[in-house]
């Protein structure tokens, strides 16, 4: 867990050790570097000689949204990472994907949708759509199916290209999320919310 690119020059180590011919030789597309959007850090990234895939934690369609949900982004704006991602240098027929966890009322309405889609306009993009797993001490709920069904189809109308992230887990609180919640203190996504 944690930021990976507040590590930057571990992660790039590993990428070298994981990729090089002489030892692991995994094809750097088929690792995937997940982030929040550490702007500096992904300039750096953007001109590294090894480019695995790039995952960017988004959560919100809104800067005060954003505020709330990933604290990182009062430093490094939404517009700002947009901005980063639209110069990124993805390769023909790959795309960045954008990792957004369903709330339910909180970012997965219809005007969500329209900017969203207004967001990723014209980048080579594709949405990861996880529904949030309920647990205890998170003080967001999971989305019903049906409005789930309908963010997803509502951004594929919209010509973004769509991915729904199956639960696995839930049952036993060992799914996406739910391994963490125990624990002395909320996070500050989960004070702001109560």
């Amino acid at each position: 867990m944690g930021e990976p690119l507040h590590n930057y020059d571990a992660v790039m180590k590993a990428l070298h050790v994981l990729t090089d011919p002489n030892g692991i030789a995994m094809p750097a597309r088929r690792i995937t570097l997940s982030t929040i959007g550490l702007i500096p850090a992904l300039k750096r990234l953007a001109t590294a000689s090894v480019m695995p895939n790039l995952a960017v934690s988004l959560h919100a369609t809104t800067e005060a949204l954003r505020n709330q949900l990933v604290p990182m982004n009062k430093t490094y704006s939404l517009k700002d990472l947009m901005e980063v991602c639209r110069n990124f240098p993805v390769k023909r027929r790959d795309q960045i994907t954008f990792e957004y966890v369903l709330l339910a009322g909180i970012n997965d309405s219809m005007a969500d949708v329209v900017r969203l889609a207004a967001l990723l306009s014209g980048m080579p993009a594709k949405v990861n759509v996880i529904p949030l797993n309920e647990a205890p001490g998170i003080p967001f709920r999971r989305p019903s199916d049906l409005q789930i069904n309908r963010f997803c189809r509502s951004l594929a109308d919209r010509g973004v290209t769509v991915m729904v992230r199956k639960s696995r887990g839930r049952d036993i609180r060992a799914a996406c999320g739910q391994l963490i919640v125990d624990g002395p203190r909320p996070s500050t996504a989960q004070q702001v919310a109560t």
